[in-house]
């Protein structure tokens, strides 16, 4: 009559608990320690990001001329008043790094948007169209590539004009090359499987194809793409903030924090320490979360 009953699998068995794609990745990123102290970090600057106004003793722009470079609440002259210090117009450090937060974030994450979805277009269209115009745009991206990025970014500022928006127009220009040719190397691989020329030949078009099917098997790449660029949005955006041509003072961005407190280095470390631990600390924190995306999506690199 069958199989016995003890014969039979029964629930919560291990052949009814086959682990999924999201099951591996998520068990490799929780092996990952450096993802989740990257992830830590990054929970800390969102949290400071959005309570700001509550975190911030004093208004990041509010000037106190009797506390003109006082230095950190723990050193000698200081003062639990302003717990990091005051830069040279006597304006509270721990306000606007709290506040810079905020910009530098908004920063990352309008530049890897524009860069990704400008990208993505431009990787779809060469791997969709081929021949002269694929040949056309990889010259192009080749070209962008070989400008140093700093320098693209300076030459885009310099056309459209010192400020925030532009800043992030001209650092989305400088990570567009990478999110295209990364777009079209996976997509020229997915192209070639199975399933593609299945919806080809249930009649699906080749828009149909390149954004609803080939798409979706691109996004890994480009997730990891994307979270590292981030790290390097905002330091890019930062230099050009230093170089004057970023966000303009009195913005509490971290750059120009650093471009206002250059003077300073040798009579008040604060001012430039502090801005400065917080782009170091930014940028490794999402370089690690980014290597341990990588190493959770890569089935070659995913531990066993």
């Amino acid at each position: 009559m069958g199989l016995s009953a003890a014969k039979m699998p029964t629930p919560g068995t291990k052949s009814d608990r086959t682990p999924t794609r999201a099951m591996l990745v998520w068990a490799s990123l929780g092996s990952n320690k450096g993802a989740w102290v990257g992830c830590a970090i990054i929970a800390v600057l969102v949290t400071m990001a959005v309570a700001a106004d509550l975190i911030s003793p004093h208004s990041p722009y509010r000037q106190f001329h009797d506390a003109m470079l006082r230095p950190p609440a723990w050193q000698a002259l200081g003062s639990w008043q302003f717990p990091l210090g005051t830069d040279a117009l006597g304006r509270d450090i721990l306000s606007r790094v709290a506040h810079g937060a905020r910009y530098s974030l908004a920063i990352g994450g309008m530049v890897v948007a524009m860069a990704m979805v400008a990208g993505v277009a431009v990787g779809l269209l060469a791997a969709s169209a081929g021949g002269i115009v694929d040949t056309a745009l990889m010259r192009m991206l080749d070209l962008l590539m070989a400008i140093p990025g700093l320098l693209l970014a300076l030459v885009v500022v310099a056309v459209l004009g010192p400020g925030l928006i532009n800043v992030v127009v001209a650092v989305a220009v400088v990570l567009i090359p990478h999110f295209a040719r990364l777009t079209r190397a996976t997509a020229l691989a997915e192209l070639a499987r199975e399933y593609v020329v299945a919806a080809r030949l249930s009649g699906a078009g080749r828009f149909s194809i390149m954004f609803d099917t080939v798409l979706p098997n691109c996004m890994p790449p480009l997730i990891v793409q994307a979270t590292l660029s981030f790290s390097a949005a905002i330091l890019d955006a930062a230099a050009l903030g230093f170089l004057g041509v970023g966000a303009q003072p009195p913005t509490p961005e971290w750059g120009t924090m650093l471009a206002d407190a250059r003077e300073f280095i040798l009579l008040a470390w604060w001012v430039v320490a502090i801005p400065g631990v917080a782009i170091l600390l930014t940028v490794i924190a999402f370089n690690l979360m980014g290597d341990g995306l990588r190493d959770a999506l890569d089935p070659r690199l995913r531990s066993a």
